[in-house]
């Protein structure tokens, strides 16, 4: 039998990321005790403390072991950690850090929850890799981990033995993925229906929110946002807009990237796309309505953007996210 280790670091703050995990196993673990067959995973907690609190004391976890006496596991689960001050918790979790390390070079794998990348991303094992985590936690992480490849838009991340994934309840297709892979496709499937999970979601894109990419200090980039959020439905020309900042054209684009991690078209499509998904959850307007709004008069061009940066149609939008969508298009 193999052994599953859940990880609870110093500052864990997220109780779902740590009984999701340990739910799903148990499950799947009893699906195939059921078929007659032998349990895949003996499952177990282990944290650098004895007792964990969590949620200002209001609940607690009180692992099964230390991690300092876990030698060898063959899967290690990552949970999330507490949006707030994440480079202090990955500072005060270096025995967790290094564990991780030498259990992956052990041969175990290892896959983290959500911002639980944070933790897997400071042992350097992601070094070079493709990377996923909650969207509102991306430039945070490309800030302190420039070498690993961020990849947001993706729910899971499968490479070379360590696995992450998006945000929040995501982490439950990245549970039945990894029940898929070390039982098989009917133990995901009734996990699936147990726990009313969709099995094949692929993506986080609908569910990311635009926040503008302000946390930085140069001023002639803010003022150029600021310009782009205040004329959506303008046709701009970035070389004007350039010259109107008493910049060059390509130390603009240069200073764009750099504060935002976007160019300025990429920003503008980004700031329009998601005008739109806000008329397109609250109001009554038509989709072609949202789009003149948006300064788009190409049908096919809108709904291309739209569903590079959201993974769905404007009209699968409204369905999925307004309630009054009846009727509309």
């Amino acid at each position: 039998m193999k052994t599953l280790t859940i990880l609870i670091p110093e500052g864990q703050n997220n109780l779902s990321s740590v009984i999701g995990p340990y739910k799903f196993f148990t499950k799947a673990n009893a699906f195939y005790r059921n078929q007659g067959k032998e349990e895949v995973f003996r499952v177990q907690v282990a944290g650098v403390a004895a007792s964990t609190n969590l949620y200002g004391g209001l609940f607690s976890i009180h692992p099964h072991t230390y991690i300092k006496s876990v030698k060898q596991t063959d899967l290690v689960i990552i949970p999330a950690l507490a949006h707030e001050n994440l480079a202090e918790v990955v500072a005060a979790n270096k025995e967790a850090v290094e564990w991780i390390r030498r259990q992956y070079n052990n041969g175990a794998e290892v896959a983290s929850i959500c911002t639980g990348a944070f933790l897997l991303a400071a042992t350097g094992l992601l070094e070079g890799k493709c990377c996923s985590t909650h969207w509102n936690a991306a430039a945070k992480f490309s800030e302190m981990f420039p070498g690993v490849n961020l990849q947001t838009d993706r729910l899971i991340t499968d490479e070379q033995g360590i696995y992450t994934n998006g945000g929040a309840y995501s982490f439950l297709n990245l549970m039945l993925y990894l029940v898929e892979k070390y039982y098989d496709r009917a133990t995901a499937i009734f996990c699936a229906k147990v726990f009313q999970v969709d099995i094949d979601r692929n993506s986080q894109s609908p569910f990311t929110i635009f926040n503008g990419q302000k946390n930085h200090a140069d001023e002639i980039v803010l003022q150029a946002q600021t310009y782009l959020e205040n004329h959506l439905d303008a046709r701009i020309n970035m070389d004007e807009l350039a010259g109107s900042l008493a910049v060059s054209r390509r130390n603009f684009d240069r200073r764009f990237i750099k504060a935002t991690g976007n160019t300025p078209v990429e920003y503008q499509q980004r700031v329009k796309v998601e005008m739109a998904k806000k008329a397109l959850e609250t109001g009554r307007k038509t989709v072609n309505e949202v789009m003149y709004d948006a300064g788009y008069t190409d049908v096919k061009a809108f709904r291309d953007l739209f569903r590079k940066i959201t993974g769905l149609s404007p009209q699968e939008y409204r369905g999925k996210y307004n309630k009054n969508a009846a009727g509309l298009s």
